[in-house]
């Protein structure tokens, strides 16, 4: 029925914010339920204790691994030096390291034996988050155009994740599970058995069904919480106590509540009059945006935070830090994929603070997007608050455009925060956005959709659609400089216990191979070989992602071995000093895909001066990428090779669709 009403409202013409059409949105959700999102009949933390733990390698695999991965990227003398260095430190330290992290690791059963490791490491990095780790995911408009307005889709969101948040504190956010069975995905039926197992062991007939229940801890730093810069280490906190919605415009901050003294969200009319309050506020930018210093050198950023408190600030600060999360109102539209990948990446720097676990910006025409601070959490996380909240917004939007905000005093809701700056302050602020311009003034990203083919066309070739990708970078990379380097891949290791992330080294003599042919010895080679070396490319590739998704990677291994050793204030072994390491773990291209109807697109600068940052999303027909790199590369020609490399592809692929089509007409 509600896709026939849906058919009948665009014959009439009818706009898509009409009252018809508005109740047709309600319809279609068969819920009335405007607190939460969802009642799983599952709870939320119902396999947390159960699911498996990190596995660690053995040390012999990892040291195999690892130099699988040095083959493309060393000629043979520095190769036969690494390997001799890595036999050794397999044989000799390696083998005690190895062993005190076992230990460690039994000692220590309630979190992964590389999760403190990982985030000690994020949380000591000293260079400014801004484009060096905090990444953004922009959602796709809201089908029905005349939702895409600021202040509609913001109180729509809003009010979503409200939802979002309540349904996660009240146990009712569904599981997230890995159905590797196409025909039992998440099927009711799986729900309802699920429940009568004994809480001890719901894991195990979840794993019987080919079902991988997912870690669920990322997901309790997601509001309310902010990275504090600290000298040498920042921390993380949360306060859950936090009733209020932080508002960024033109520089200025604003705060509201959006949950009420009952713990009840805020009638949506409510929270569209503060922000229709905020939006027609005419205080000008701040001479001295306090934001810039979110975007500094984390000790330098350290001690002007405690020069603020010091200046009479801390309830201000303590106020932004509590807040459930961070929206911000940009006043102006946006032109196209370039203006929205770096607005929404790192802005002009006024209107942000990128402390917050997570800020939703959204612009005057309604383009949203989510930039978030990576310590506490990955892309896995804030992809399913995405999901849940674009489906709700724009299924069971919580206001119409016919929708008249409610007649509440803002004035007294809303309260504009007010900080005492003082000269040094204000000196600090001006070098903070001086350092910002020049650094963001150096960063170009560029997006790319190739049209030619997606995951089906790829699928239905035998190949796997993630090393496609991934090889038309080796290849775009030696047309463009005439080498191999090192390839960084993210792989979630979210099956485990407080798993973060694996690197997949995508980087292979495989690629190598597979690369040299078609860029330099392309016309020696028959249509039948360059396919035999896709093929090799692709099964190679995929177990590769096999092992990283299922904790077999090495890096980790051998990061939390090097960080153990580190720890008890001892010389690290010569095979961490062996140049070829460090190079392995200097990512010039490094990458990240993710996929979903919510994302539009997703970006991140590359982590070091001269590389490139690539993001992907791969489509049944088509797939996106959107590449950054700073004034070291050439990212428009990088962005026209990959382009080349897919090309060179696909007519090898589609040579031998051909014949196979012409043999089943015969």
């Amino acid at each position: 029925m509600a896709r026939l009403l849906s058919k009948s409202c665009f014959r009439r013409g009818g706009a898509a914010g009409s009252p018809f059409c508005t109740l047709l949105r309600a319809y279609s959700t068969g819920s009335t339920d405007t607190e939460y999102l969802q009642r799983s009949s599952i709870p939320t933390m119902y396999f947390q204790e159960d699911l498996p733990r990190l596995p660690i390698p053995k040390l012999e695999d990892s040291i195999k691994r690892y130099l699988n991965a040095q083959t493309p990227l060393l000629d043979a003398e520095q190769f036969r030096k690494t390997e001799q260095l890595a036999k050794s430190f397999q044989n000799g330290i390696g083998k005690q390291l190895h062993e005190e992290l076992v230990l460690q690791d039994k000692q220590n059963e309630h979190t992964s034996y590389v999760y403190g490791y990982w985030l000690h490491r994020y949380l000591c990095a000293r260079d400014p988050i801004v484009l060096n780790f905090n990444p953004f995911m922009s959602f796709t408009p809201d089908p029905w155009p005349e939702y895409n307005n600021q202040l509609i889709r913001s109180t729509n969101m809003i009010v979503s994740a409200m939802r979002f948040l309540k349904t996660i504190r009240a146990g009712y956010l569904e599981p997230k599970i890995l159905h590797l069975n196409p025909d039992k995905r998440d099927t009711q039926g799986f729900n309802k058995c699920i429940r009568f197992v004994p809480n001890l062991l719901p894991g195990y007939p979840a794993h019987m069904a080919n079902a991988y229940p997912l870690d669920m801890s990322q997901y309790f730093r997601f509001f309310n919480s902010t990275r504090l810069p600290k000298l040498n280490r920042d921390e993380l906190v949360t306060d859950e106590n936090g009733k209020h919605l932080l508002v960024l415009r033109n520089g200025n901050f604003y705060l509201f509540d959006v949950i009420d003294k009952d713990g009840k969200i805020v009638k949506a009319s409510e929270i569209q009059a503060h922000l229709q309050y905020i939006l027609m506020d005419a205080t000008p930018a701040p001479k001295f945006p306090l934001g810039y210093l979110t975007s500094e050198e984390r000790n330098t950023w350290a001690v002007l935070r405690q020069k603020l408190l010091e200046n009479g600030n801390e309830e201000a600060l303590k106020k932004v830090d509590s807040a459930v999360f961070c929206l911000c109102l940009d006043d102006f539209p946006i032109k196209d994929d370039i203006h929205l990948s770096h607005n929404m990446l790192h802005g002009s720097g006024m209107n942000r603070w990128y402390d917050k676990s997570f800020s939703i910006i959204m612009t005057q025409d309604g383009t949203a997007a989510v930039n978030f601070e990576h310590s506490w959490g990955d892309g896995m996380t804030i992809i399913r608050f995405q999901n849940e909240v674009f489906r709700d917004s724009t299924q069971k939007p919580a206001i119409s455009p016919h929708n008249v905000p409610a007649k509440v005093d803002s004035s007294q809701a809303v309260q504009k925060l007010v900080f005492h700056l003082d000269d040094s302050l204000k000196s600090a602020i001006s070098t903070a956005k001086k350092k910002f311009d020049a650094a963001v003034s150096s960063f170009t990203i560029v997006p790319m959709e190739y049209r030619r083919g997606g995951k089906e066309f790829l699928k239905t070739q035998k190949l796997c659609p993630d090393s496609v990708a991934q090889l038309s970078f080796q290849m775009a990379f030696f047309r463009q400089y005439g080498q191999t380097r090192t390839t960084h891949e993210a792989c979630s290791t979210a099956a485990f216990k407080h798993g973060r992330t694996e690197t997949i080294r995508s980087a292979s003599v495989y690629t190598k191979k597979c690369t040299e042919a078609f860029v330099r010895n392309l016309s020696q080679h028959s249509m039948a070989e360059l396919r035999s070396m896709l093929q090799e490319c692709s099964k190679y590739h995929k177990q590769l992602i096999q092992e990283a998704s299922m904790g077999q990677g090495y890096d980790r291994h051998l990061y939390a071995m090097k960080c153990l050793r580190e720890s008890n204030g001892l010389t690290l072994p010569e095979f961490y000093q062996d140049p070829a390491y460090d190079q392995i773990n200097y990512n010039v291209i490094s990458t990240t895909t993710l996929t979903s109807p919510a994302i539009h697109l997703l970006g991140f600068a590359p982590p070091v001066a001269d590389g490139f940052g690539i993001s992907y999303s791969m489509h049944n027909d088509s797939i996106v990428f959107n590449i950054g790199a700073y004034t070291d590369r050439d990212v428009g020609q990088f962005v026209q090779c990959v382009h080349e490399s897919l090309e060179d592809i696909f007519k090898v692929i589609e040579e031998k669709s051909v014949k196979i089509k012409k043999r089943a007409v015969i």
